[in-house]
């Protein structure tokens, strides 16, 4: 991975870390939501829902846009995708690794059994 990939991973890692945050993202890629109507579920601050949407959008997972006095939010499908493609890389290195580990270990049982 570049550096800028590397920064982007940790990013979205670390947005998706809080639960909060997870909502506030299933939410957001359902549909269009003004951050007062998300604040609405969480049993916080409308300014601590505003630090967690400010989270995701500079993960790139979410986009705002202003309508009148609202603040709208949406997810960005596209971010979401390259995480799952992160995500599947990561688990390829892992199964790889995993399936070399299982070959020793049979190789070990073939010659044991000689």
């Amino acid at each position: 991975m570049t550096p800028t990939e590397e920064k982007r991973a940790d990013a979205f890692f670390h947005a998706l870390a809080d639960s909060t945050r997870r909502d506030i993202l299933r939410r957001v890629l359902a549909g269009e939501h003004s951050v007062t109507a998300l604040a609405e579920h969480y049993p916080m601050s409308f300014a601590a829902v505003q630090k967690h949407v400010a989270v995701l959008e500079r993960a790139g997972l979410i986009t705002k846009r202003r309508s009148g006095r609202e603040s709208l939010a949406s997810g960005d499908v596209e971010a979401v995708r390259a995480v799952s493609t992160m995500l599947a890389e990561l688990e390829a290195v892992w199964r790889g690794r995993v399936e070399g580990i299982d070959a020793l270990l049979a190789r070990d049982t073939d010659t044991s059994s000689t």
